[in-house]
């Protein structure tokens, strides 16, 4: 009997202790924001091919929700209390989606959620997605390496690097989810633009 009392008591003293470790912090969860127009803009003929698009491969450090920033060297950190909605990947991924949707030149698009065929497909590897900070001066960067492939064997039909760094004026967080969203858009223009240009270069038109 006494021995049970004292585990008893030694249970209720292990509860309280464990009520003294601090609790997890909120996060704040941040969208990655557009300075596009909602409005779809057709800038040339529309293409009959169709296109997948893949999230992009990316390092373990990229590959979660977390706002991540380099303050100095090669030490990579991430902004406290804050974080994305989705993984990086995901995130470019999505806004990739957007750009050519709003552009109007792909319209059969579809994305890596599903098992739709495509003629191609978008994807590659995300090689940054960070604020980067040079001595008092601080910079969005993002950098895609971006492969098109042939949708029905994989085979590897054109690639090309883009990168945009994008300065900040303000290093408050949402003025840096801002920077991210500034970034994002010149980036997904020029893979936009970039991927309309090969495929019509390796996808044979279709004969009316």
């Amino acid at each position: 009997m006494k021995l049970a009392h004292l585990a008893l008591l030694a249970g209720f003293a292990l509860v309280a202790s464990c009520s003294i470790f601090p609790k997890t912090e909120p996060s704040d969860v941040y969208r990655l924001p557009s300075t596009q127009s909602d409005a779809s803009a057709l800038h040339g003929t529309p293409q009959r091919w169709s296109l997948r698009l893949a999230k992009p491969q990316t390092s373990e450090a990229l590959n979660n929700s977390k706002i991540a920033v380099i303050p100095q060297g090669d030490l990579i950190s991430s902004y406290k209390a804050s974080r994305w909605s989705d993984p990086a990947p995901v995130l470019l991924r999505n806004r990739l989606l957007d750009g050519f949707q709003g552009d109007g030149r792909v319209p059969l698009l579809s994305t890596d959620d599903s098992n739709f065929q495509a003629d191609l497909e978008l994807g590659g590897n995300l090689q940054a997605f960070q604020t980067e900070y040079q001595g008092t001066a601080a910079s969005v960067v993002v950098r895609l390496d971006a492969l098109l492939v042939r949708g029905y064997d994989q085979r590897i039909l054109a690639s090309r690097r883009f990168e945009v760094r994008q300065p900040l004026s303000d290093v408050k967080v949402p003025a840096v989810v801002t920077g991210f969203g500034q970034a994002s858009d010149q980036l997904t223009a020029q893979v936009v633009a970039w991927t309309v240009e090969q495929g019509q270069k390796v996808v044979p038109p279709l004969t009316p």
